[in-house]
């Protein structure tokens, strides 16, 4: 099975070394994995957010863009667009945005911290704050959910936006399910729950001050700055005191760990035994500068001829958001005539009936996620009766995976079992509905959905 894998790039400022080591370089080595199929987008909706002047948003744009296929993302293998370039995305924030529960919405990391500033601060609690920091949730959520992503990597501090993503589109396939399977004549549910994938190898790289590199300290050293700027930038890195011929310590240092980032193994271990052996810190940086250098070079020069040919990356962006849109194009379709927006032309319109009421009259399967974070569905008749209650599942994809063998093999190896409680092929599942038609009315209504399916 290929795996779908998304990842997005904030345009809000020029690439650093932290980027390149953290995010860039691991994950352009995963989109070479013949099993994956990776989406990568310059975020730059997200970017307005947080950035109003319009040059830095558009000179970060092309800055990132290059620096992405200079350091050897290849648009052949993967397809990579810019995000306003992809119209469904903002349809899809607000099909997203009407299932929202503003509650959710509240508990957004983001948002609070802002809100807990301005309290602390005397503020109003409110001030300052745009609703694109309060919606920035449902937008990430349509980024994922229109491409349909198995995967998504991410820093921890990213989790509650994935698992919020989660919750949306599960919110929407509760709805809208039903409605959409009949619009589309498919099986399953019309937006793909993704999971988060944390590299706990991810290194956060430290900074001129020791401190994590961010432009939000002001202590970065630009990715493809010139040679003679880098040297000056790497010459600044602030160390101890102690003088040469002194034993140091690698532990704690921010050259070692900014060298130990561009090393490899073997160039780490000398350079751990020179400071054993007490290397001077002017030595040890400049050691750190010649590596660093000659990793960049040959990228600084492509990105150089990138930055100078911008209707080149115009190409590969507009290239990556046609590839981008045959995946939303479709799936904004389908989803639109789900919630009733659909053309006049749909034959349960023309004749009169909404799908809404010709869902009502079938059986339907639900899938829903409990208090306790368990996965579970049920299926009840027509009437809204339970007909038969699933036992919960540790993911989304166990839980459909039972009601796939359900409505595969349930007319023939169902059966009831001790307790009311019902078996698949031996198997423990979930157990009846209360006053109901048993194992006979569970395979009927199994019949029904087969024939509506053919």
């Amino acid at each position: 099975m290929t795996v779908r894998v998304l990842t997005g790039i904030t345009t809000t400022g020029t690439p650093h070394l932290g980027n390149y080591a953290g995010a860039i370089r691991p994950a352009i080595a995963a989109s070479r994995d013949p099993g994956a199929e990776s989406f990568f987008f310059l975020a730059d909706y997200h970017a307005l957010v947080k950035a109003d002047d319009p040059r830095r948003v558009a000179r970060s744009r092309l800055e990132i863009a290059a620096t992405w296929l200079a350091c050897g993302l290849d648009p052949q293998r993967v397809t990579f667009y810019r995000q306003s370039d992809i119209v469904e995305i903002p349809q899809l924030t607000w099909l997203l945005t009407c299932v929202t529960a503003k509650g959710l919405l509240n508990r957004a990391h983001a948002y609070k911290a802002a809100v807990d500033k301005n309290v602390a601060d005397g503020e109003d609690p409110d001030s300052g704050i745009n609703a694109g920091l309060y919606m920035y949730p449902v937008l990430m959520a349509a980024d994922i959910l229109a491409f349909g992503a198995h995967r998504v990597p991410v820093g921890r501090d990213q989790i509650q936006h994935i698992e919020m993503a989660r919750d949306l589109g599960q919110r929407f396939n509760h709805l809208y399910g039903d409605a959409w399977r009949q619009a589309t004549g498919r099986d399953g549910e019309p937006l793909v729950l993704p999971e988060v994938q944390i590299d706990e190898n991810v290194a956060t790289l430290p900074g001129l001050d020791g401190r994590k590199m961010s432009k939000s300290y002001d202590n970065t050293i630009p990715l493809f700055a010139p040679s003679a700027e880098l040297k000056r930038l790497v010459m600044s890195i602030v160390t101890d005191s102690r003088a040469p011929g002194e034993p140091k310590d690698t532990e704690g240092s921010a050259l070692f760990q900014l060298y130990q980032a561009f090393a490899t193994p073997a160039q780490a271990a000398e350079m751990r035994h020179a400071y054993a052996e007490g290397i001077g810190w002017g030595d040890a940086k400049q050691r750190l500068f010649a590596l660093v250098d000659e990793t960049v070079a040959p990228m600084r020069e492509q990105y150089a001829r990138l930055i100078a040919r911008p209707a080149q990356l115009e190409e590969i962006l507009q290239e990556g958001a046609r590839k981008a849109r045959e995946v939303t194009v479709p799936l904004l379709d389908g989803l639109q005539r789900a919630v009733g927006l659909g053309p006049f032309s749909v034959p349960a319109i023309a004749a009169g009936a909404s799908t809404q009421d010709a869902a009502v009259r079938l059986p339907q399967f639900k899938q829903y996620r409990e208090a306790d974070g368990r996965f579970h569905f049920k299926l009840v008749d027509g009437e809204g009766r339970l007909l038969l209650q699933g036992d919960g599942h540790a993911s989304p994809r166990d839980c459909g995976q039972v009601v796939a063998r359900l409505k595969r093999e349930g007319r023939d190896a169902l059966h009831e079992m001790e307790a009311r409680a019902v078996g698949l092929l031996g198997e423990r599942i979930g157990t009846l509905g209360e006053g109901l038609a048993g194992v006979d009315g569970i395979r009927e209504a199994l019949r029904q959905l087969a024939e509506v399916a053919e």
